[in-house]
């Protein structure tokens, strides 16, 4: 299996386009279990202002086939920030770019992010969506 992140030196990318989320296959196909990763230093830009917004960001999913490796995500999320973008965007952005890379029987994205004006705002995704009616 060769990574191109991990027990590697490399550039960060600049946008998340750029970025390559990488993964290896999940040796516990046969049972549910759930992994957690939690960003406490994640920045992006107000598509208005162009000041950064910081967020705290947890993503938690159930995987099937393939797993995410972390130094990848790293670099994955570090590319938001050059990105402008409203919040619910980038939330929901990563919850597709993760869905794509690893195809997860489930998976929660949440970002909470710091206030602005006095109103702290947090979004959460999901997929698939049990709540749409």
């Amino acid at each position: 299996m060769e990574f191109q992140h991990l027990g590697k030196s490399v550039n960060h990318p600049q946008t998340p386009k750029e970025a390559t989320l990488e993964t290896f296959e999940n040796q516990y196909q046969n049972r549910n279990y759930l992994i957690q990763f939690d960003s406490e230093d994640f920045t992006s830009l107000c598509p208005v202002t162009g000041q950064p917004d910081f967020a705290e960001i947890s993503i938690q999913y159930i995987p099937d086939q393939r797993c995410v490796e972390t130094k990848s995500l790293k670099y994955y999320l570090h590319s938001y920030r050059n990105f402008s973008g409203f919040n619910e965007k980038i939330i929901n952005t990563i919850l597709d770019d993760l869905v794509e890379a690893c195809q997860p029987r489930w998976i929660q994205v949440k970002g909470k992010f710091a206030a602005r004006g006095g109103i702290t705002l947090t979004t959460t995704v999901e997929h698939p969506d049990t709540n749409i009616k």
